[in-house]
Protein backbone atom coordinates (compact mmCIF):
# COMPACT_ATOMS: atom_id res chain seq x y z
CA UNK A 1 0.00 0.00 0.00
CA UNK A 2 2.84 2.41 0.82
CA UNK A 3 4.47 1.64 -2.52
CA UNK A 4 1.29 2.52 -4.45
CA UNK A 5 0.87 5.76 -2.46
CA UNK A 6 4.52 6.69 -3.17
CA UNK A 7 4.03 6.05 -6.89
CA UNK A 8 0.87 8.20 -6.95
CA UNK A 9 2.58 11.07 -5.10
CA UNK A 10 5.67 10.85 -7.32
CA UNK A 11 3.55 10.89 -10.48
CA UNK A 12 1.64 13.96 -9.25
CA UNK A 13 4.88 15.78 -8.50
CA UNK A 14 6.39 14.81 -11.87
CA UNK A 15 3.22 15.90 -13.68
CA UNK A 16 3.34 19.32 -12.00
CA UNK A 17 7.07 19.67 -12.79
CA UNK A 18 6.47 18.76 -16.44
CA UNK A 19 3.57 21.22 -16.69
CA UNK A 20 5.65 24.02 -15.12
CA UNK A 21 8.61 23.29 -17.41
CA UNK A 22 6.35 23.32 -20.47
CA UNK A 23 4.68 26.61 -19.54
CA UNK A 24 7.90 28.35 -18.49
CA UNK A 25 10.41 27.18 -21.12
CA UNK A 26 8.34 26.70 -24.27
CA UNK A 27 7.18 29.67 -26.27
CA UNK A 28 4.15 29.95 -28.49
CA UNK A 29 5.62 32.76 -30.59
CA UNK A 30 8.23 35.49 -30.63
CA UNK A 31 7.89 38.86 -32.25
CA UNK A 32 8.24 42.61 -32.17
CA UNK A 33 5.64 45.29 -31.47
CA UNK A 34 6.02 49.03 -31.37
CA UNK A 35 3.96 51.86 -29.98
CA UNK A 36 3.82 54.60 -27.39
CA UNK A 37 4.60 53.36 -23.89
CA UNK A 38 1.57 54.56 -21.94
CA UNK A 39 1.89 52.51 -18.76
CA UNK A 40 4.58 50.63 -16.86
CA UNK A 41 4.23 49.68 -13.21
CA UNK A 42 5.01 47.10 -10.56
CA UNK A 43 1.75 45.76 -9.19
CA UNK A 44 0.20 42.95 -7.21
CA UNK A 45 -0.80 42.06 -3.68
CA UNK A 46 0.96 38.75 -3.02
CA UNK A 47 3.21 38.56 -6.10
CA UNK A 48 4.64 41.87 -7.37
CA UNK A 49 5.02 41.77 -11.16
CA UNK A 50 6.02 44.35 -13.75
CA UNK A 51 3.17 45.12 -16.15
CA UNK A 52 2.86 47.61 -18.96
CA UNK A 53 0.93 48.73 -22.02
CA UNK A 54 1.76 50.34 -25.32
CA UNK A 55 -0.68 52.15 -27.58
CA UNK A 56 -0.40 50.99 -31.18
CA UNK A 57 -2.67 53.59 -32.72
CA UNK A 58 -3.30 57.30 -32.68
CA UNK A 59 -6.56 57.04 -30.75
CA UNK A 60 -5.29 54.42 -28.31
CA UNK A 61 -7.80 51.89 -29.61
CA UNK A 62 -5.18 49.16 -29.95
CA UNK A 63 -3.54 48.44 -26.62
CA UNK A 64 -0.83 45.78 -26.23
CA UNK A 65 -0.45 44.60 -22.63
CA UNK A 66 2.76 42.91 -21.54
CA UNK A 67 4.72 41.63 -18.55
CA UNK A 68 8.43 41.72 -17.70
CA UNK A 69 10.14 39.11 -15.53
CA UNK A 70 12.19 40.28 -12.55
CA UNK A 71 15.36 38.78 -14.01
CA UNK A 72 15.37 41.30 -16.90
CA UNK A 73 16.69 44.25 -14.84
CA UNK A 74 18.03 46.16 -17.88
CA UNK A 75 14.65 45.95 -19.68
CA UNK A 76 12.86 47.19 -16.54
CA UNK A 77 15.26 50.12 -16.20
CA UNK A 78 14.85 51.10 -19.88
CA UNK A 79 11.05 50.91 -19.72
CA UNK A 80 10.99 53.14 -16.65
CA UNK A 81 13.11 55.72 -18.50
CA UNK A 82 11.13 55.54 -21.77
CA UNK A 83 7.69 56.22 -20.28
CA UNK A 84 5.61 58.26 -22.77
CA UNK A 85 7.94 57.63 -25.71
CA UNK A 86 7.65 55.47 -28.81
CA UNK A 87 9.32 52.10 -28.20
CA UNK A 88 9.95 48.82 -29.98
CA UNK A 89 9.44 45.72 -27.81
CA UNK A 90 10.76 42.25 -28.57
CA UNK A 91 8.58 39.69 -26.82
CA UNK A 92 8.11 36.01 -26.19
CA UNK A 93 4.54 34.68 -25.99
CA UNK A 94 3.98 31.69 -23.75
CA UNK A 95 1.08 29.24 -23.82
CA UNK A 96 0.01 30.38 -20.36
CA UNK A 97 1.47 32.04 -17.27
CA UNK A 98 1.67 31.71 -13.52
CA UNK A 99 0.58 34.46 -11.15
CA UNK A 100 4.13 35.04 -9.88
CA UNK A 101 5.48 35.61 -13.43
CA UNK A 102 2.98 38.18 -14.70
CA UNK A 103 -0.59 38.91 -15.74
CA UNK A 104 -0.16 38.39 -19.48
CA UNK A 105 1.25 35.72 -21.79
CA UNK A 106 3.54 38.28 -23.46
CA UNK A 107 6.96 38.69 -21.82
CA UNK A 108 9.32 41.43 -22.97
CA UNK A 109 12.93 40.36 -23.51
CA UNK A 110 14.32 43.48 -25.23
CA UNK A 111 13.35 47.14 -25.60
CA UNK A 112 14.63 50.02 -27.72
CA UNK A 113 13.47 53.56 -28.44
CA UNK A 114 12.03 54.19 -31.89
CA UNK A 115 11.09 57.27 -33.88
CA UNK A 116 7.35 57.77 -33.85
CA UNK A 117 5.73 57.41 -37.29
CA UNK A 118 3.13 60.00 -36.27
CA UNK A 119 5.55 62.84 -35.61
CA UNK A 120 8.33 62.41 -38.16
CA UNK A 121 9.89 65.58 -39.52
CA UNK A 122 10.19 65.04 -43.26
Amino acid sequence: MKKILAIIIASIILSFAAYFAFIYYSSFSEGVRSGELIKFSKKGIVFKTYEGEISQGISGAQIFSFSVEDKHKEVIRKLEQLQGRYVKLKYKERFSTFSWLGDTKYFIIEVSEEESPHFRNK
